[in-house]
């Protein structure tokens, strides 16, 4: 079974771990990472989760496994979830939230849609959106809230520096 690390409200690690699917304690955290893949043409790379997961379109993202940084967590996750080498993630926000610390990740990379691999578990499709495209699926229920709330930091990320 999958372990995360634990942490305390400022971010600390605790020498304590939870099962994957295990109630986080109270005053406990775990953490979260999420990846914007975009690619030269300024579409960002999206995945359809698989029914099992909601079915819902999303960007990549998960827990960092037991003993992984934050920044191996992102790669570990796009990896197993994309069969993608990621290149260079800059963290560029990190949240915290009710029981989770967020670090958001951009990843400026080219990637071929036939050179991925999907995890059947995780991902049922993956396509390249524009940004209208995405506010449609989202305006249409079909794209995951929170992602896309975190997509809007992205965004303002970007605009903020003139990326």
């Amino acid at each position: 079974m999958e372990r995360r690390d634990l942490y305390d409200e400022n971010r600390q690690l605790l020498n304590k771990t939870i099962e994957k699917g295990e109630k986080i304690p109270t005053g406990c955290f775990i953490l979260v990472v999420m990846a914007f893949i975009e690619n030269q043409e300024g579409k960002y790379l999206v995945q359809k989760r698989s029914e099992l997961k909601g079915g819902e379109w999303s960007f990549t993202g998960g827990h960092p496994k037991h003993g992984e940084s934050s920044l191996d967590g992102v790669k570990t996750e796009v990896l197993e979830e994309l069969g993608i080498i990621s290149e260079n993630p800059v963290l560029f926000k990190s949240i915290r939230g009710e029981d989770a610390f967020c670090d958001m990740y951009a990843i400026k990379q080219d990637i071929y849609l036939s050179s991925i691999v999907k995890q059947d578990e995780e991902v049922s499709d993956v396509m390249f959106c524009t940004k209208e495209e995405i506010d449609k699926l989202f305006e249409e229920g079909k794209f995951k809230k929170g992602h896309y709330m975190m997509f809007q930091e992205y965004l303002k990320y970007k605009k903020e520096n003139n990326i």
